[in-house]
């Protein structure tokens, strides 16, 4: 009998000044919330390196500066169950664009989030972190 285990997904809070890039999510998995770019991490890849590669697939932007930042335990209404490691890096350079995971990608002040939010971020976002760093 198979046991149902968490999985583990990376995400990288892109900081350019007081601004943090989000996209707005398509697909099946939190489809028309938005989010820092981040996706599942690859078997024997490092965090950081999923969260960089996260980054330039899903919004065609380089960072620098790359930090961890926090970890959340993510239970979602669907049944799936994941642990999100969270990083936070600089915006270096790139024109920001969606893909096919996202429907819209942009610039938006820290203090003015966009609406609905994906689940691990808002879970981020209300101090349901385990963190030496966050908020």
């Amino acid at each position: 009998m198979r046991e149902n285990r968490p999985g583990v997904g990376v995400a990288l809070l892109i900081r350019r000044g007081d601004q943090v890039l989000l996209m707005k999510r398509t697909g099946s998995h939190g489809s028309g919330t938005w989010s820092p770019p981040g996706g599942y991490l690859e078997y024997g890849e490092r965090p950081e390196d999923c969260a960089v590669r996260e980054a330039m697939e899903e919004t065609n932007v380089e960072v620098e500066a790359v930090r961890f930042l926090a970890v959340t335990n993510d239970v979602f209404p669907e049944g799936k169950h994941h642990i999100t490691l969270w990083f936070e890096a600089r915006y270096v350079a790139g024109e920001t664009r969606p893909n096919d995971e996202s429907s819209e990608v942009g610039w938006f002040d820290f203090h003015t989030l966009p609406e609905p939010r994906f689940l691990p971020f808002q879970h981020l976002l209300d101090g349901q972190a385990y963190s030496p760093a966050y908020p």
